[in-house]
């Protein structure tokens, strides 16, 4: 697909005293700089007006917007319009889902307390079961990974096949946030609906990067989120299968089939739409662009420092095992944050793709599922490119990199570096 605007969206303004106006942008696994095509959109609506709900003009208006938006982003996943639950982002997205159906599956059943949940989640996955732990009496249950962050097909089933009447639902990502991992979800969801046990699948980070079918016998959910592929941040989707039943915590007007009462945002709806429209355009080829800087990063990052291990799966052959967008190294003796620091410095804008509390690094729980222990996830780097993302971008990274890990590693664990001299 070609750059939506002329200047490449991967030199992105920031602000305040370190910002640089021309900073390279590695880090669209966190959010992707707002389209221009997304932005106009939700701008046009915004100056329309009107609520979706009311009756008049305007609001009629307002709901053919929100309505065709709808249509849209259905198509995208391959599902009908009446299953697409607009919510304000992933996260939403992943508690109604995870939370209502527990709550529905239990309430029809009090034996179904089994919450199977894949060892690499989302935190709005993983906090959601262990809410529903702590507070409502499911058992948690972790389904473990292999060392590229794949989950078993014989695994799953035989922790399915314990006691199947007693599962209230399973959660497995479609791909992996962190390490780019994708995950079999055509065959894991199989595997549930020959048990007849809901799937909730989080492709927060697969849509828009690789086809999304939500339709696949045995899914019951899909969460997706705009700022992902160039939509503001506040818009997103929940894919709610037409017989699939959820418990609610919004009551109100019952809008969106009382999954989610409250008045639909149509500007953010727009937007949504547009990325959508803009991404999906020539995903293949676009996929396939990304895939080869992508190759390239990968090649160059073990050539300027070969200590470097990259995480979760090559696919140089692009046979989809990884995010095409997504590459993700541990380098031995530096801290991630070490190295994070250094590289905005230099102008180049990544992520350690772990939690960081009250300035106290903390090992990615993702690389510790895989098997590492905690001082080799605390070196952990991502790298993720985007749809504005060019050969002059990896060429930047690769010329500090050797001279940031350098420093990183000469301060070692949890040291602090202010600047890149």
């Amino acid at each position: 697909m070609p750059t939506p605007d002329p200047t490449p969206t991967s030199s992105v303004p920031t602000s305040g005293p370190a910002s640089r106006a021309s900073q390279v942008y590695l880090d669209h696994a966190a959010t992707h700089p707002t389209l221009p095509q997304a932005a106009t959109a939700m701008l046009d609506q915004l100056q329309r007006g009107g609520n979706p709900s009311a009756i008049n003009a305007t609001g009629r208006s307002a709901r053919r917007v929100l309505e065709e938006s709808r249509d849209t982003v259905a198509r995208a996943l391959n599902v009908d319009s009446v299953e697409v639950i607009f919510t304000s982002g992933g996260t939403e997205a992943d508690n109604l889902a995870v939370k209502g159906l527990y709550g529905r599956r239990h309430q029809e059943n009090p034996a179904r307390t089994r919450v199977l949940v894949s060892a690499v989640e989302h935190p709005a996955v993983m906090e959601s079961a262990q809410f529903l732990a702590d507070r409502h009496g499911a058992q948690l249950e972790i389904v473990p990974v292999d060392a590229q962050g794949r989950v078993s097909l014989t695994v799953l089933r035989d922790m399915i096949a314990r006691a199947p009447d007693q599962v209230a639902l399973v959660a497995v990502m479609w791909a992996n946030n962190e390490i780019g991992t994708v995950q079999p979800v055509a065959e894991l969801a199989a595997v549930c609906q020959e048990y007849e046990v809901p799937l909730h699948v989080d492709a927060v980070q697969a849509f828009g990067a690789l086809p999304v079918d939500a339709s696949l016998p045995g899914i019951a959910t899909l969460a997706v989120t705009g700022h992902k592929i160039g939509a503001p941040v506040g818009t997103g989707a929940l894919y709610v299968g037409r017989t699939v039943k959820l418990d609610t915590t919004l009551h109100g007007g019952g809008q969106q089939r009382s999954l989610r009462s409250g008045t639909l945002d149509a500007a953010g709806a727009a937007a949504f739409a547009a990325a959508v429209d803009t991404v999906c355009d020539d995903l293949a080829g676009e996929s396939e662009r990304i895939a080869t800087l992508r190759d390239d990063l990968i090649r160059g990052i073990r050539a300027a420092v070969p200590e470097a291990v990259l995480r979760g799966p090559e696919d140089f052959e692009h046979t989809g095992t990884r995010l095409p967008n997504n590459v993700h190294f541990t380098f031995p003796g530096a801290e991630g944050d070490s190295l994070l620091f250094l590289l905005d410095a230099a102008g180049i804008a990544t992520s350690t793709g772990s939690a960081c509390s009250a300035g106290v690094p903390r090992p990615s729980s993702v690389l510790l599922a895989l098997g590492l222990d905690e001082d080799t996830a605390r070196g952990a780097q991502r790298f993720t490119l985007g749809h504005g993302s060019t050969h002059d971008d990896v060429a930047a990274l690769l010329a500090v990199l050797p001279e940031v890990y350098g420093r990183a590693k000469a301060a070692g664990m949890a040291g602090r570096v202010s600047s890149l001299g």
